[in-house]
């Protein structure tokens, strides 16, 4: 069978694969660009899950621009919950940060969205895009070629593709078939995930509590509910996740207070390792690593799909400035447009989310005060706080 050539093939149709292929709708249309997604999962034609099983994630006020961009933002917010405050306390010291969008002038500090609504607006675009559409199908081989990749699929097709983007989640072998490390680091946590439902209006505040365990966080919902990611050590989340429901709500709220009333219920929980982990190479030519087969970072500020986001946005940038110069999408100059960049705002907030990490995880003498202290005292260095805000809020790049 004769190779397929396609620009541009995308492995992964999930949540960043598929924002890579919407993102790119407007080259398609403009450049004749072909472009191939594969998929290995097998995915629902309407995404929908019932509410109390769906993950959710933190979209940052700038990432909210990204998908203006794209032309799927009003059909996102009608699931949307802002967040309007975010309080970071620590448990059993004195001393808090109060983040606000007020400080900032904008309508929100940024907004959660249900994962599984997110997927299945992306794939309603996709469903009326010109793209070459492979799913089921996985990539039993990927082979350089020249000026590209020659990949093999599952269902019998073979493509060249001129550049070869990797959003598979890393879990594949497709990234050490081509000699790709990655560097790994677990924190010997688990999150656990899941939905709450309050019995006070959160009014689009999110909380974030230190303890000597891990962190813990409520992200605003529609209605009174709140996504939970709580993280403690292995040995003792499967005690918490065997709780039943009444006991499980005690032990969250003897944790978190009782600032939003008595926890009513729980829906589905689920588990999961965390570790931070980086591709040592993100991209070479022909080549571009994406999401959490680039990089993988601990929950802690809710930046993990919004710096992958911004991954994608700043590849169908370097896309499209080398289709404007004559060049192709895969080639060393293209890909390298890409990495510069990607790398100081990748590096930044990696480091940032691990120190924060490791910081509040330091059980020292005195300590505690110390962070608590700190907390209290950012609270009142405004210029800094607002700065860091707009960082968090991904509107200062650099």
């Amino acid at each position: 069978m004769s190779d397929t050539p396609v620009d541009i093939a995308i492995i992964g149709g999930g949540l960043v694969g598929a924002s890579l292929a919407v993102a790119l709708a407007p080259l398609i249309e403009r450049h004749g660009l072909r472009v191939a997604v594969i998929e290995a999962s097998e995915l629902s034609a309407s995404g929908a899950q019932p509410s109390f099983d769906e993950r959710s994630s933190a979209i940052a006020y700038g990432s909210r621009a990204h998908f203006e961009a794209m032309g799927i933002w009003s059909r996102l917010a009608t699931r949307t919950a802002p967040i309007h405050d975010i309080e970071v306390s620590q448990r059993g010291a004195m001393g808090r940060t109060h983040l606000s969008c007020r400080e900032v002038g904008t309508p929100s500090l940024g907004y959660v969205l249900p994962n599984a609504f997110l997927g299945q607006v992306l794939h309603e675009r996709l469903a009326s895009m010109a793209i070459d559409w492979h799913c089921p199908a996985r990539v039993e081989a990927i082979v350089p070629a020249v000026d590209g990749h020659r990949l093999t699929l599952d269902n019998g097709c073979v493509l060249h593709a001129g550049l070869t983007v990797l959003a598979d989640g890393g879990r594949s072998g497709l990234k050490a078939s081509l000699g790709i490390d990655t560097d790994r680091h677990d924190y010997e946590q688990h999150a656990l995930i899941a939905n709450i439902e309050t019995a006070k209006e959160h009014h689009g505040w999110a909380f974030e509590r230190f303890t000597s365990e891990g962190a813990m966080a409520l992200l605003p919902l529609q209605d009174r509910r709140m996504a939970l990611i709580w993280t403690r050590p292995p040995e003792v989340i499967e005690a918490t996740l065997a709780l039943d429901d009444a006991a499980f709500l005690q032990a969250l709220q003897s944790r978190l207070g009782t600032r939003l009333g008595r926890f009513q219920r729980v829906g589905t929980r689920h588990v999961y390792p965390l570790s931070m982990s980086r591709a040592r190479e993100q991209s070479r030519p022909h080549l571009a690593v994406l999401g959490n087969a680039a990089h993988a970072i601990h929950p802690v500020a809710g930046q993990g799909f919004n710096l992958a986001l911004r991954g994608v946005m700043d590849l169908e940038a370097a896309i499209e400035a080398a289709l404007e110069a004559g060049r192709t999408p895969g080639e060393a100059l293209t890909m390298a447009n890409f990495e510069q960049r990607r790398q100081s705002d990748r590096d930044l907030i990696m480091q940032a989310s691990d120190t924060l990490v490791r910081l509040f995880g330091l059980e020292l003498p005195g300590i505690g005060r110390a962070r608590g202290a700190a907390l209290g005292l950012f609270n009142l260095a405004t210029p800094l706080k607002r700065a860091l805000i707009r960082r968090a809020m991904g509107m200062a790049r650099h």
